[in-house]
Formats: C-alpha cells, sequence, structure tokens
C-alpha cells in the first residue's frame, strides 16, 4: 500500500509541475496589449478558457499532492 501511493505520489507531482509551467505568467497581459489589438482582442476567449482548466488542474493536483503526502507519512509512522 505505502509503495503505491508513493507511486501515486510522484505521478501526481510530475503532472503537477507540467500544469504549473504550461500556464502563462501574470505579466503575459501586459505583453499582450502592447503588442497589438487583433490577438488580444480574437484570442481572449480561448486563452482564458485554457488558463481557467489549468488553474482547475492545478487546484486538483495540488489538493491530491497535499493528501498524498500527509497518506505517506501516515503510513510510515
Amino acid at each position: 500500500m505505502h509503495a503505491f501511493i508513493v507511486v501515486l505520489l510522484v505521478i501526481v507531482s510530475i503532472g503537477l509541475i507540467g500544469v504549473v509551467i504550461l500556464q502563462s505568467g501574470k505579466s503575459a497581459g501586459l505583453s499582450g496589449a502592447i503588442s497589438g489589438g487583433a490577438e488580444t482582442l480574437f484570442g481572449k476567449q480561448k486563452a482564458r478558457g485554457i488558463d481557467l482548466i489549468l488553474h482547475r488542474t492545478t487546484v486538483v493536483l495540488s489538493v491530491l499532492f497535499f493528501i498524498l503526502a500527509l497518506a505517506v507519512t501516515y503510513l510510515k509512522i
């Protein structure tokens, strides 16, 4: 059981790292406003949807990471 939870914790950790790397930074909005209006006008809704999905995935994976880390610690004792 302990080994299964550790493997699951590693998978969730790698997924969490990947999702965080895929997210756009907070300063991306400023560079988009300077570069041109057409891209921000038409691409904003699409980016907002993708960013929303990545944000929700980050929240779910971080909660799973926290629970699995506590489970590993509890089973180690």
